[in-house]
């Protein structure tokens, strides 16, 4: 983590505006995996001139600085990561809240897909998806995911969920 944002900001050619800056601490002083909505929602109190457009804006910038991670986690917005260490995502298919995972070593995962593929992997991001204790706190889901997961069907695979279709090319590979 940047010790002194400003600095940074500066060196590097942008403006240490207060909007940035408080973009970025909201973004540094959580764990929640915010969208550019919600920080706007979060932000529009202490900043009522601020444009939702700002809010992107900033989030490009510490982005292309390397100051934040841009998560897709299969949803219709990115969410937002301050902590730019490598880590994996889990994100709860019922609530929508996205947990940090520690524990995923990627390593060999990254190995296996330069000796698969022949490219030089420049980065990555996992992401998993589940119920998180709230929704599931029995465990009562569980079957239903694991028999997804036994038969075969997964994203990759072309599985939808309610109310999705499957990819063309997902569809045709079940046919064949």
């Amino acid at each position: 983590m940047v010790e002194d944002i400003t600095v940074f900001l500066r060196n590097n050619g942008f403006k240490a505006t207060p909007q940035r800056l408080a973009v970025y601490n909201a973004l540094a002083g959580t764990k929640a995996h915010p969208t550019a909505d919600a920080l706007f929602a979060l932000l529009r109190p202490h900043f009522p001139t601020m444009s939702l457009a700002t809010v992107y804006k900033t989030l490009d910038v510490l982005a292309e600085l390397g100051l934040i991670k841009v998560l897709n986690t299969g949803e219709f917005s990115f969410r937002y990561d301050a902590d730019t260490s490598d880590h994996a995502h889990v994100r709860c298919e019922k609530c929508g809240r996205v947990s940090d995972v520690f524990s995923v070593d990627a390593g060999n995962i990254v190995k296996e897909a330069e000796a698969e593929t022949g490219c030089a992997i420049s980065g990555q991001q996992i992401y998993f998806f589940g119920l998180c204790p709230e929704c599931a706190p029995d465990k009562s889901a569980r079957p239903a995911l694991d028999e997804r997961r036994k038969i075969g069907f997964a994203a990759s695979a072309g599985w939808a969920g309610k109310g999705q279709k499957a990819s063309p090319a997902a569809a045709k590979s079940k046919n064949n």
